[in-house]
């Protein structure tokens, strides 16, 4: 079973996004790009109310864009955000050299919170990055896009580099996660890939990602996600 990750904006959202059936509840900020940050203040107001409203609900949050090299900017974000109470901070790994990716990634590992490395996907994927945070104690890493205009995920990597990114992640024991502007029309090869998890919000919202969250969108991804991998396992029964 594929678990669906709702990325939130507001106290109301994120207790909609719960009450539908999210499995995950990720806070940012899509108005200020793939990985906008919300205030501390508003990362605490809304973990308060998950925690009293959906007990031992998930709870991941974004730091905001920054690229590899902006280390002390970074590590000052992830101490911010993981003093809110949340359960995982995302961390956008985009940008620089490899060599800056590489020593980001081995701070972000001795950071005293659980950080998920984000691996921006537009202009390619960074295996040696990836083979380098598989080998780090991070409980999971997840992939996705920079440019939501520019089509999803799937537009941006083959199918094929996805499956061994996912095979990587979980040789090494970890969670893998998928998101980048995806559909409800993407769900059949989200499962042919069988994430542990999946990262949506365009689809959830009425118009764009960065219009108002809807209770009956978000149930509508969760029951179809659900539906499809039972139908996919009664096939194969």
């Amino acid at each position: 079973m594929i678990a669906m990750l709702a990325s939130v904006r507001t106290v109301d959202e994120a207790l909609i996004a719960a009450a539908a059936g999210a499995d995950f509840i990720d806070l940012k900020e899509p108005r200020s790009g793939a990985l906008g940050g919300l205030r501390p203040a508003r990362i605490g107001e809304i973990v308060g109310a998950l925690h009293q409203a959906h007990p031992g609900l998930p709870i991941s949050a974004t730091i905001g864009d920054h690229a590899a090299d902006e280390v002390d900017a970074i590590m000052t974000r992830v101490a911010e955000v993981g003093d809110c109470g949340v359960d995982y901070v995302k961390v956008g790994i985009a940008g620089s050299s490899p060599r800056a990716r590489n020593a980001l990634l081995s701070r972000l590992a001795a950071a005293p919170w659980a950080v998920v490395p984000v691996f921006i996907a537009d202009r390619g994927l960074d295996f040696e990055a990836i083979e380098a945070a598989c080998g780090l104690p991070f409980p999971a890493l997840m992939i996705d896009t920079e440019d939501k205009g520019g089509g999803s995920l799937f537009d941006c990597v083959p199918a094929t580099t996805l499956a061994q990114f996912v095979h990587r992640v979980r040789a090494a024991g970890k969670l893998a996660g998928l998101s980048g502007a995806l559909r409800l029309h993407h769900l059949p090869q989200l499962l042919a890939l069988a994430p542990d998890f999946a990262g949506f919000r365009g689809a959830l919202c009425g118009g764009t990602r960065t219009g108002a969250l809807e209770r009956d969108k978000v149930r509508g991804v969760a029951v179809a996600l659900r539906g499809e991998a039972q139908a996919v396992q009664i096939c194969a029964a």
